[in-house]
């Protein structure tokens, strides 16, 4: 194992992530930083959420930052407003201790532009986007990426299952010439390849961390029979048993989703629900009480639970499993961050266990059953 002074971590950053409890460099750290830090390359990088992506992208481009040049010199690109906040924070943190200052903003939708446009309005050398609000703005002429010299896609994948792949596809069109791609990425579907083609160069870099763990390793996954009437009551003797501990449940619907949190409220567990038509305000709401712990479970659609990182999640509990396999893929992620454990347990009626063979095929994982 070696550590950030071998990668080539300039000392100041090194005692910020001392400060961050980051001592060890994670796999996707420890090959990726000298890549970028050494060589003007594009860069593809296979990693799931909760590898220690936001440092192994980070570090490098606040090292490629000029202090002295007033442009914006990177990009960063994510899918939600949540994860913007989160990578400008670490940014932010990783720069305590340099003798000289690196400004980095976060813009995102839900929030009033004109607020953000006066921000750029002071010296920016970093930007953090979703790609809507940045296309926005670089169309009203409020940010000027002419001069980019990185632009990194944070959880690429997720971006174009929630539909800004135009958006995308016309900010990578803005100055291609001088600037260098680093791509991240879980899964590698047809469109992100296509994405790659078309906007990075041929002899990219590629690198996929745990190869074969498609799924963190650290998750075991259950199933447990049951049906359709018997689910609310499965659900709750489940979330007897775990009453010190935090986990999501996801469903397939807006109004699965509600009705469900309301069934277990009414039950007298500390649930939040996470839906498609709340506010942000709303959204920040039940978060900020998820992560003081006043909400335990969070209720949660695919879509909705984009981007939430939250830190020491259990369990992981599918109401129904998902369509699409990626999104075994995302949901069973959220647990088992950072090296702990976690279990991803799957209701299933009669019918559905052809899905859970499937999964076990094309992932590589085991399924056991858990007899209630």
């Amino acid at each position: 194992m070696s550590t950030f002074t071998e990668l080539g971590i300039n000392k100041s950053y090194i005692k910020a992530l001392k400060e961050l409890h980051i001592i060890q460099p994670t796999e996707i750290q420890e090959t990726v930083i000298p890549i970028l830090l050494e060589s003007k390359t594009d860069l593809i990088g296979l990693a799931q959420t909760g590898t220690g992506k936001t440092a192994a992208f980070g570090l490098p481009v606040l090292h490629a930052i000029e202090k002295n040049n007033d442009d914006v010199q990177a990009l960063i690109i994510a899918p939600t407003r949540e994860l913007v906040q989160q990578i400008q924070k670490q940014l932010f943190r990783f720069t305590k201790y340099l003798d000289y200052k690196i400004f980095a903003e976060g813009v995102y939708g839900g929030e009033k532009i004109d607020r953000q446009i006066k921000a750029l309005t002071r010296k920016t050398h970093i930007v953090v986007a979703t790609p809507g609000r940045l296309l926005d703005l670089v169309e009203r002429g409020s940010v000027d990426i002419s001069n980019v010299k990185i632009v990194v896609l944070d959880e690429a994948d997720e971006m174009l299952s929630m539909g800004f792949k135009e958006d995308l596809n016309k900010i990578l069109k803005f100055n291609t010439a001088k600037r260098n791609t680093w791509l991240f990425s879980a899964t590698m579907p047809e469109e992100i390849r296509h994405m790659v083609k078309t906007y990075m160069s041929s002899d990219a870099i590629k690198i996929e961390v745990n190869k074969n763990a498609l799924v963190n390793e650290n998750i075991s996954h259950h199933y447990i029979h049951t049906n359709i009437k018997d689910k609310l009551n499965m659900i709750i003797r489940i979330l007897d048993k775990r009453q010190s501990e935090r986990g999501i449940i996801f469903c397939r619907t807006k109004a699965g989703t509600k009705t469900l949190t309301q069934q277990l409220q009414n039950e007298g567990f500390p649930v939040g629900a996470l839906e498609g038509d709340m506010q942000q305000k709303e959204r920040d709401k039940v978060m900020r009480a998820f992560k003081n712990e006043s909400v335990q479970v969070l209720v949660s659609t695919d879509v909705s639970a984009r981007g939430i990182d939250v830190r020491d999640l259990s369990f992981v509990l599918h109401h129904q499993l998902p369509e699409h396999l990626e999104y075994y893929t995302h949901r069973s992620g959220r647990t088992a961050r950072a090296g702990k454990t976690g279990q991803s347990i799957a209701l299933l009626i009669p019918g559905e266990m052809q899905k859970v063979l499937d999964i076990q095929k094309e992932l590589g994982i085991t399924f056991r059953e858990i007899a209630m």
